[in-house]
């Protein structure tokens, strides 16, 4: 399969260490338009680490129409245990205002399918805030489903430090260790 995926006037290519800045405006803009409720912390410095640091663990595709980066996808491995095969967890998909509707979204999602069906993948997904009714009705239109039997939870800040300094150890640890 090839890295790059021209359809008309769009290119569809892998992010280069020189993207680092225009995939955090990127983000920013992304977060700016879900009405994320939070700040962005990241950096470009952290999101070129992420995908070209010593232990890169993410990818990322560019949608460029006549050269001008439009939009862009932003990936990661994952596995599951049930099917025995790896997936894609596609974390952030973006395509500026004034090129939705023009099937930049679509493309990037069609080439993320392509590189899971290479790559062996049992699945392609991702999660969408609830208030984000245009990317949820776009995704209904390609027929992805939405996973009624898991939800999703999260550790992070105090509640995460927290249970990262508790030292108590559970009688079954306290059983299993002697």
């Amino acid at each position: 399969m090839s890295d790059v995926v021209t359809e008309s006037r769009l290119l569809i290519r892998p992010a280069e260490p020189g993207d680092a800045e225009m995939l955090h405006r990127f983000i920013v803009e992304l977060t700016e338009a879900e009405q994320y409720p939070g700040e962005v912390a990241a950096q470009p410095a952290d999101v070129a680490n992420a995908l070209f640091g010593d232990r890169p663990v993410a990818e990322a595709v560019v949608a460029d129409v006549a050269g001008d980066p439009v939009g862009f996808a932003l990936y990661y491995p994952t596995y599951s245990t049930v099917a025995g095969r790896p997936g894609i967890h596609l974390e952030d998909l973006y395509v500026r205002p004034e090129h939705r509707g023009d099937g930049v979204g679509r493309a990037l999602l069609a080439h993320l399918a392509r590189l899971a069906v290479a790559r062996g993948c049992a699945r392609l997904e991702w999660w969408v805030l609830r208030t984000n009714d245009p990317a949820l009705r776009f995704y209904r239109r390609l027929h992805a489903r939405t996973v009624d039997e898991i939800d999703v939870l999260r550790l992070d800040g105090p509640q995460l430090r927290a249970l990262a300094a508790d030292h108590h150890r559970s009688e079954v640890d306290s059983a299993v260790a002697q």
